[in-house]
Formats: C-alpha cells, structure tokens, sequence
C-alpha cells in the first residue's frame, strides 16, 4: 500500500490523536477512512470546464408559478 506523509500543525495533529483515539484506531487508519469519505464527493473529472459551456439563450424564463395548488404550509 502506498505511504503518504501530511506536514500538520501541532494543534490539529492533536486533534488528530484524540480523534483516532476515539475511534480506537492509529492515526494512519483514521485518516484514511476519513480521506475515503470525503474524495467521492469532490467534482467530477473536467467539471470546470463546463464553465460558461451554456449561453443565457439556452436556458427558458421560466414564468411565475401559481401557488393555488400548493400545500397547506406549517407555522412553526
């Protein structure tokens, strides 16, 4: 398995420590779950360049909605 090494501050490898702790896990082990839960939710390959990839022509006004066949709503 490849070996990554991070340069953290002293406070968040703390942080890090008591967390990993927590969890009954080494430091190693923490990160990386943590590191798995995170990357699937970055952007999908080339998402920047879909920037400016539509003009304002190509999307329709869309016309005020009514509201009459709208749910009653909860006052909190």
């Amino acid at each position: 398995m490849p070996q990554l090494s991070l340069y953290v501050d002293a406070d968040t490898l703390t942080k890090i420590e008591k967390a990993a702790k927590i969890d009954h896990k080494s430091i190693s082990k923490w990160v990386s779950i943590r590191l798995k839960n995170i990357l699937p939710n970055s952007w999908p390959d080339n998402y920047g360049k879909l920037f400016g990839s539509l003009s304002d022509d190509d999307l329709p006004e869309i016309k005020q909605l009514s509201f009459k066949n709208d749910g009653t709503r909860l006052k909190i």
